[in-house]
């Protein structure tokens, strides 16, 4: 960025000497050919311009002024020219386009998750939201992974997720989420609490690699904890043991399969509160299974019977297809919505 201010900045003092050249020619012209304003200014433009005139000046000071003005613009247009072929040659130009226009893309996003951390889960992080359409912003600062971001045309802040400076920037205030995802406990630990105490409300999931910093960072008032390495140890021991659970659970688990789970919360105005699953006849009407049901008092139905009775508040959380999970959340979606 400081290479880019002082490659303009040298192209704009070029212009500048330009123009004083030119009139400073004119004025040079006019004293001594006694010419007219205009006429002067014409000889200067022609002659800084290395454009040339058909008849010569008349007098020896006046070639004389004008053989100076020549060497003045053979020297200003050679620095201009180089400060051109710098600023294309650094790409300063489309460079300073893309990053206005992704900085006008993050200002405009809503409800959008925050991504602290481009290192290999958060990259992984990242490709999962690419593969759901949902809208994110990378905070990030070391240069390897601003490097890659910058391949994969993500929307960047450059600098610490533990700088309130970078999470304002990237829209904490509007975010619908944030993963601390740095390859620090530390700095998720310092991240998790910058964010919280500007969004007390805002789901925060964090990783960490011990339990240890699992505990801290739930102090710290993440909403959710993830240890990839317990987890990456949990799935080869099932690879090893069960593979078909394994199979089952990275089938169900990946963005390219169409089969994917899906929270669904009962509001009054769906009219579908008060009545349970064999009523509704979930599964006939839309083809998605309810696996569980997340009561408003906190507590989980892990397995729900077609007579569970859902009330207002109660999430319900289903598997099935896109095409199912669809018709599912059109079955409890608002009536007026519905009717539209």
């Amino acid at each position: 960025m400081d290479d880019a201010r002082t490659t303009f900045r040298r192209l704009w003092r070029a212009m500048v000497a330009f123009v004083a050249v030119l009139l400073a020619g004119m004025v040079g012209f006019h004293l001594i050919l006694d010419e007219g304003w205009i006429a002067a200014l014409y000889r200067s433009i022609v002659t800084t311009t290395l454009t040339g005139l058909d008849t010569p000046p008349a007098g020896s000071w006046a070639k004389l002024f004008t053989a100076v003005l020549l060497f003045a613009g053979v020297a200003i247009f050679l620095f201009i020219a180089g400060a051109i072929v710098e600023v294309i040659a650094r790409g300063l130009l489309t460079g300073a386009y893309t990053e206005r226009r992704k900085r006008r893309l993050i200002d405009q996003m809503r409800d959008h998750t925050i991504i602290c951390g481009y290192g290999r889960v958060g990259r992984r992080v990242a490709a999962e939201f690419r593969a759901y359409g949902k809208p994110y912003v990378i905070v990030e600062f070391n240069e390897a992974s601003l490097a890659i971001a910058a391949e994969q045309g993500e929307a960047i802040v450059i600098g610490n997720g533990t700088d309130d400076t970078a999470l304002a920037a990237a829209g904490l205030a509007r975010a619908l989420g944030l993963v601390a995802s740095s390859d620090s406990d530390v700095d998720n630990l310092y991240i998790t609490l910058s964010a919280r105490s500007v969004r007390p409300e805002l789901m925060i999931i964090a990783r960490a690699s011990t339990e240890d910093a699992a505990s801290k960072l739930r102090l710290a008032g993440a909403d959710r904890v993830v240890q990839p390495y317990t987890t990456a140890g949990r799935t080869i021991a099932n690879l090893l043991f069960k593979p078909q659970v394994a199979a089952f659970v990275e089938s169900v688990t990946s963005a390219e399969e169409d089969f994917r789970f899906e929270e669904i919360e009962v509001i009054a105005s769906s009219g579908r509160a008060g009545k349970s699953i064999r009523d509704l006849r979930i599964r006939a009407v839309t083809g998605a299974i309810v696996i569980a049901v997340r009561r408003h008092d906190g507590s989980l139905d892990t397995t729900p019977s077609p007579d569970a009775v859902l009330e207002e508040g109660d999430i319900i959380v289903a598997a099935g297809s896109s095409d199912e999970l669809e018709l599912l959340e059109e079955l409890f979606a608002p009536l007026g919505d519905v009717l539209a």
